[in-house]
């Protein structure tokens, strides 16, 4: 009898499916297969007579009933786990989230209201959500946040409710928080000194933290979670003190890679790994315990032996967890992120509003879930914008990953050094550039041109600039006339290498665009399309070496002046009919030079990096048509013609 009934399930299971799937054409709804499926099961004739083998078969568990399509994405990744950005204010400052003067509010009328939070919330619920996190800005400056964790706390299948915050209304918010059902805390906290607290979040208010910690230890949270970000040169000398607060408090430190984002003044310089962390607290402690983890935790969590509390890791940049990640993310205005790193937004607001059904809500969510790329830097629209770690302004795509750093490192030492090294000496005293491989010595010899008895002097020999210019006009040369403006400027009256002095000039505000196109074999370009290459997401990995090869212009180009960049931005676009991968770059500075080399090497460095990604498939790869297209605030402006 048992047999027969498992059959019937069975088949009653995969009727139900093609109900859902084959006569809607869409994907299932966990919450409607239910449903379905235990009104059909009822009216089986096996049914009522075995009824004693089906209740074993309940207590197996939910894994017997599908997770919801909706919320699963192409690589079987199903995501139980939503953030919910209740606002984007915040009342701190701190340094590498926010910039100092705050950020550009969305209108109120444009935010969620507390009734749609809670209607996309029970709708997420719904199809399979178990945990979720309230986030911001601030989440606890929302006037509403008590009533909405409270109307959470009433979904059914919702099992956990967390919120992240500063700590500073924690201590006074948190028993009311509790009585309305808050589940885990989070806390922000990046150093245990008063003063460097302050520098770091351009406020007061490290006691109103403390007491807020001890506020959620005494009523019994456990672990309480204090997220600390770590930047070299401010608080990675405090790593071995955050772990000592664990010996005797149920705490877990969770150390936090810096990551970019617009207007943190990142550089790859302050990023302290997982690794070095880990190095050295395990100097301190080296009998350090590895505890095990959830499938889609976030954190590699160790422990002192015999300390209460214990300490992670979150490697979002050195490595990546995109493979287990189950975490869908909406922003206090409505938007809907699949990856906290993609650009790639959808207004479920918008679609609320417009009167939709629950049915429309999760056609869009479905789709926008199925879009969802296997690993963050799949994104190759984004800038060097990056992302806000509180939720505020997440532009990154891609964002953000240590991996493809590590990768662009080795791109841009092969370019500036390559296998000739031995070869070459030293050209910059800049302290920024003194770890990079020197250039190769036949890079850096005398400037010369390649016509017949003349050399670079002659552009620099008064008595010989007319004659100068009538071989030029024999030549045809439009540009070698005697004028000053065909004179090289690199150059010296003896003709050897010089970099322009631009001390006399007032700085302005200078732009630049350029392209560059890289043509590949159809199969080549087929894998690239489908991000299939064996050396991972090219595109990704190009945008960000276009981006570092900008800033390090003045190092690959000699006589190159050294520019604070305001802004750098690297597209790639794909065009099917030529195989064909397109790259722009835009700078931009405010200066006494310009930044059209800065453009150029920008695309440069993304094309070769393309061909680097793309050889072991095939070498039939053409890079071609480098090329400016304009360049605005000198003395000279290049604008396209029309």
């Amino acid at each position: 009898m048992a047999s027969t009934l498992r059959f019937a399930l069975q088949d009653t299971r995969r009727s139900v499916r093609k109900l859902l799937i084959g006569a809607t054409g869409r994907p299932f709804s966990s919450a409607t297969y239910k449903s379905e499926l235990n009104s059909t099961i009822a009216s089986s004739p096996d049914f009522k007579t075995s009824a004693k083998t089906l209740t074993r078969q309940e207590k197996l568990g939910e894994n017997n009933i599908p997770f919801s399509s909706f919320l699963t994405d192409n690589f079987g990744r199903r995501h139980n786990y939503l953030r919910i950005s209740l606002t984007e204010k915040c009342n701190l400052r701190c340094q590498y989230c926010m910039p100092e003067e705050g950020v550009k509010l969305t209108p109120r009328g444009q935010l969620l209201s507390t009734a749609e939070v809670l209607t996309l919330a029970r709708l997420f619920v719904k199809e399979g959500v178990e945990k979720i996190r309230l986030t911001g800005g601030e989440p606890l400056i929302r006037p509403d946040v008590l009533d909405i964790i409270a109307e959470l706390r009433k979904l059914e299948g919702l099992k956990t409710i967390a919120v992240t915050t500063n700590g500073m209304n924690l201590a006074k918010l948190l028993p009311r928080l509790k009585d309305a059902g808050l589940d885990l805390i989070n806390i922000s906290l990046d150093s245990l000194v008063p003063a460097k607290f302050e520098f770091i979040v351009r406020r007061k208010g490290f006691h109103k933290v403390m007491e807020g910690i001890a506020k959620a230890i005494e009523m019994g949270y456990d672990p309480v979670k204090v997220n600390c970000v770590v930047m070299r040169g401010l608080n990675e000398d405090e790593l071995l003190d955050f772990v000592a607060l664990t010996e005797k408090k149920p705490l877990e430190v969770r150390f936090i890679e810096y990551m970019p984002f617009d207007g943190n003044k990142w550089n790859f310089k302050k990023m302290v790994s997982y690794q070095e962390m880990l190095d050295h607290i395990k100097q301190q402690w080296p009998n350090l315990e590895t505890l095990p983890t959830g499938h889609s935790d976030t954190a590699k969590t160790f422990k002192v032996p015999g300390f209460k509390g214990q300490l992670g890791f979150i490697t979002s940049m050195s490595e990546h967890f995109c493979g287990s990640c189950n975490r869908l993310r909406i922003t206090a205005d409505g938007n809907l992120k699949v990856c906290l790193f993609g650009n790639s937004e959808v207004s479920l607001r918008d679609v609320l509003r417009s009167g939709a059904s629950d049915e429309e809500l999760l056609q869009i969510i479905g789709a926008a879930v199925g879009r969802k790329k296997k690993q963050h830097a799949g994104n190759i629209q984004a800038d060097a914008n990056c992302c806000s770690t509180k939720g505020i302004n997440v532009r990154f795509n891609e964002k953000k990953q240590r991996a493809a750093f590590i990768q662009v490192q080795q791109h841009l030492s092969d370019f500036i050094g390559g296998q000739t090294a031995s070869h070459s000496h030293t050209v910059s005293s800049n302290p920024q550039t003194k770890n990079l491989r020197p250039f190769p010595r036949h890079l850096l010899m005398k400037a010369s041109v390649n016509r017949p008895q003349q050399n670079v002097q002659q552009y620099h020999t008064p008595s010989q600039e007319l004659q100068h210019a009538q071989s030029a006009s024999e030549t045809g040369d439009p540009r070698l006339d005697g004028t000053p403006e065909a004179q090289l400027t690199h150059t010296d009256a003896q003709g050897r290498a010089s970099m322009v002095d631009v001390g006399g000039k007032s700085p302005t505000r200078r732009a630049a665009q350029a392209r560059a196109t890289v043509l590949l074999s159809p199969v080549a370009f087929g894998l690239l399309q489908k991000n299939q290459l064996a050396k991972g997401d090219a595109l990704a990995v190009a945008q960000l070496a276009g981006i570092m090869g900008s800033k390090q212009t003045s190092a690959l180009i000699p006589l190159c002046h050294p520019l604070p960049l305001d802004h750098t931005s690297v597209s790639l676009e794909l065009e099917q009919r030529r195989n064909a991968v397109v790259v722009t770059a835009w700078c931009r500075t405010t200066g006494r030079t310009g930044v059209e080399m800065e453009a150029l090497t920008a695309v440069s460095v993304a094309a070769l990096t393309i061909y680097d990604m793309c050889k072991a498939v095939s070498h039939d790869i053409t890079i071609t048509d480098i090329q400016l297209l304009s360049k605005t605030g000198g003395k000279r402006d290049f604008l396209p013609t029309t």
